[in-house]
């Protein structure tokens, strides 16, 4: 794998934590922990902070709970979050799964001063999940790379398969996205890789230089990618986005604050500590809003 090879002494350097709270699938109905107003996805995020994580990838719900793109309802959950934790790097997302017009999914890049997010979710191609498409045209994937750019909003990179990856390479030689990078390599869903130790490495192996990178893992995969990750990778997304329960059985529901302290014993058991959103500004060259 190259220049990717994770080195011996990997385990001694701090574990990145990306909490994904809220996502666009989960209902009250399905848990009653999921946050889906501002002022509860506020209140998940900071109860996660407090513990240690290093960075928030928010998605926006509306008054009936329903996923939306509306700036202003990202605005007042930065907001919030930023006026008790203003150094925790905010991850917004663009996602493509329930909007469609590229104006819509677009707008809370327009956010400014204190309510810039710092990164922006970018998924690098159309997909399906168990019940939805997430389409991401190239053209679409272009714009939303290219207005990040322009707004100095760094890309949340999200890769599902080897295809992606060409995509990326793609943008990178047309200067659309430059390092350094973050990436959240993603696994177990329905058509896409899976979180086996081949699928993984091929997926690690074709990663561009100047990339770090997270591993997560989507409903029952989310477990064993998570003690993965706290083992042998830069960093680990976790949350109630991506699983709802603590076991594979779903006997036992999950909140966001049991999900992230479960990643903080697997690296207390291995030694490492958590990295903290300075550490992760200065490796990403992110300022301060």
């Amino acid at each position: 794998m190259g220049a990717h090879i994770i080195p011996l002494t990997f385990a001694e350097q701090p574990l990145i934590v990306n909490l994904a709270p809220t996502g666009i699938v989960p209902t009250r109905d399905m848990s009653s922990s999921v946050p889906l107003t501002p002022d509860e996805i506020v209140a998940d995020v900071l109860t996660a902070a407090e513990k240690g994580i290093t960075i928030a990838h928010i998605h926006a719900r509306d008054e009936q709970g329903l996923p939306s793109h509306r700036k202003e309802i990202f605005a007042r959950i930065i907001g919030g979050i930023r006026e008790r934790r203003p150094e925790l790097v905010i991850c917004v997302s663009c996602s493509g799964r329930t909007v469609h017009k590229i104006e819509d999914r677009a707008q809370v890049l327009d956010l400014n001063e204190d309510l810039k997010p710092d990164m922006a979710s970018l998924t690098l191609s159309s997909l399906n999940f168990a019940t939805q498409t997430s389409v991401n045209s190239s053209d679409e994937i272009r714009i939303l790379a290219q207005r990040m750019l322009e707004r100095g909003i760094l890309p949340e990179l999200e890769i599902f398969d080897l295809g992606m990856i060409n995509m990326l390479r793609y943008l990178i030689d047309r200067r659309l996205v430059n390092a350094p990078m973050y990436a959240n390599l993603l696994f177990g869903n329905i058509a896409t890789a899976q979180p086996e130790f081949l699928e993984i490495g091929a997926l690690v192996g074709r990663l561009p230089e100047h990339l770090i990178w997270s591993i997560a893992g989507i409903g029952a995969a989310q477990l064993p990618m998570a003690a993965m990750a706290a083992a042998a990778a830069p960093g680990v997304r976790i949350g109630l986005e991506d699983n709802l329960w603590l076991d594979a059985g779903r006997q036992y529901p999950a909140s966001n604050l049991q999900l992230v302290e479960r990643v903080h014993m697997f690296a207390n058991l291995l030694h490492r500590t958590i990295m903290t959103p300075d550490e992760f500004r200065k490796r990403l060259r992110l300022s301060y809003r």
